[in-house]
């Protein structure tokens, strides 16, 4: 399977998350998840593939500079046409790109080392960390917005799914 096609499969089961839930639900703290909501969880998740966009054109990309865009979290529709913006950049691109990853640790200083990195590696942890996300957004959802219907890989990572389907026909 192509980058690309998983990271849109992904892009396409938040959209279905999305579409489904309450804006009421969406905006609503979910004590399991330390009351933070399913829109703050979406919004951050996006922002990691908006700081990609972003750094793609001048090479050098930096998460920790994500703009916490309030209207992302809480407005469904901008979050909606945020994850229809992120898949036409991500099927934009055709071929790899040579990167620099910004990436600051000091707590107390804004200071950033310098990463040689390409657009295949970020993709990657991107889908990474949207899998991560879905499956804490997983939890609130089931809290919060139970009637929501999630795909059955939804927040599972694919290595998770071949191994459960393994264990199950080896188990048969």
């Amino acid at each position: 399977m192509k980058l690309t096609t998983a990271c849109c499969n992904i892009l396409s089961q938040l959209t279905g998350l999305v579409e489904q839930i309450t804006t009421d639900d969406f905006v609503k703290p979910v004590p399991t998840l330390g009351n933070s909501t399913i829109g703050q969880h979406l919004r951050h998740t996006l922002e990691f593939f908006i700081c990609l966009e972003n750094g793609f054109e001048n090479g050098v990309v930096n998460y920790d500079k994500r703009q916490h865009d309030k209207l992302i979290e809480s407005d469904k529709f901008i979050a909606l046409s945020a994850l229809a913006k992120i898949r036409t950049f991500v099927e934009a691109q055709q071929t790899d790109k040579p990167l620099k990853l910004e990436v600051g640790y000091d707590l107390v200083e804004e200071s950033y080392a310098v990463v040689h990195t390409n657009f295949t590696r970020e993709l990657v942890y991107n889908i990474e960390h949207a899998v991560h996300h879905m499956a804490i957004m997983k939890i609130g959802i089931r809290e919060a917005a139970p009637y929501v219907a999630l795909p059955a890989d939804f927040g599972i990572a694919a290595s998770t799914i071949r191994h459960q389907a393994k264990t199950a026909v080896a188990s048969a």
